[in-house]
């Protein structure tokens, strides 16, 4: 039997959606960067849910031992269709499509909070940290082949990065990698855990890979991308097919110490370099915790690389 088709991933599909009917809809756009050298990341995302009337908006910076500086607001006004550009109070952020498929633009200017340790993150009402002003100036560009998961609606684009980060009076060049993605459809956190993780290694080589962990099924979707070469889908046409895997060991607090994922036979041992944690509560009072980590990564030959692994934690 010829396996199906996986579906493109079409300009079309970088603007927004219109909403299906369930509460938790949701559409979001989220943005990855690392500096080649591991001394700086970040990442970014807008997530909109139309049905609860609000957005949310993330904006984190890490630097390996240093404070964490998080902007994070759930209850920033749902953007006009079709902008993507959102204001609150101390926030300003917009996030542009120049070249669909090829080229982003995200800028912001908010009041960022330090996090000393991540556990500071999961504290009722958020970190209680120094305020720090962060300006972001960040673009971007496609650096291979935009991956459609084909089973649901959402795609993951490979990037280079480049632009500036401004933490109070420090400023920083960004020159680096990252990932950016798409999705809508229900977005329930509070349901299942799943770890996503995302980077490049040192000879080139992209990788993506989400372990989605529902009671009594595991599901996974990724790819493989080298250098000068196309796509390997991972756990495609079957999302259970295990060519998509992961396993962490967990410290104080939930926090992952180390873990490995597989990805269509690629085995990466995981060491988290710096967190970047939010604390997530549902309309019905349900708790997630959502460590992100800009993450070191390790493959059997010896190759290393950087990018970022999330672990989703309902509790």
């Amino acid at each position: 039997m010829t396996a199906p088709e996986r579906p493109l991933v079409l300009a079309a599909d970088e603007g927004r959606h219109p909403p299906g009917n369930e509460p938790l809809w949701g559409e979001s756009w989220y943005f990855d960067f690392t500096q080649p050298d591991g001394s700086l990341g970040g990442w970014v995302r807008l997530g909109l849910y139309p049905n609860l009337g609000v957005a949310w908006y993330h904006a984190y910076v890490v630097r390996p031992g240093r404070p964490t500086v998080a902007v994070a607001d759930y209850e920033t006004a749902i953007p006009k269709d079709p902008s993507l550009e959102v204001r609150s109070n101390g926030l300003w952020a917009e996030h542009i499509g120049t070249h669909p498929l090829e080229r982003w633009q995200v800028a912001n200017e908010a009041q960022g909070v330090t996090i000393d340790s991540p556990a500071e993150a999961y504290r009722p009402g958020g970190p209680h940290g120094d305020l720090v002003p962060m300006a972001l100036d960040l673009e971007w560009e496609t650096d291979g082949e935009p991956y459609h998961y084909g089973h649901t609606t959402r795609y993951e684009v490979p990037c280079t990065v480049h632009g500036e980060v401004l933490l109070g009076t420090e400023s920083f060049e960004v020159d680096g990698h990252g990932q950016r993605d798409h999705s809508w459809a229900v977005r329930d956190w509070w349901a299942f855990p799943w770890v996503w993780t995302s980077g490049r290694l040192d000879d080139g080589t992209r990788f993506h890979g989400s372990d989605i962990r529902i009671p009594d099924m595991r599901l996974g979707f990724g790819y493989l991308q080298a250098p000068g070469g196309g796509v390997v889908p991972a756990a495609w046409p079957d999302a259970n097919d295990g060519t998509v895997a992961s396993s962490e060991v967990l410290g104080d607090e939930g926090l992952p110490e180390r873990g490995d994922a597989t990805i269509a036979g690629l085995d990466l041992a995981i060491e988290p370099l710096a967190f970047a944690p939010s604390l997530l509560v549902s309309p019905d009072g349900r708790v997630d915790r959502f460590p992100r980590a800009l993450c070191r990564f390790t493959a059997p030959d010896g190759r290393t690389g950087l990018g970022w692994t999330e672990w989703n934690q309902p509790q």
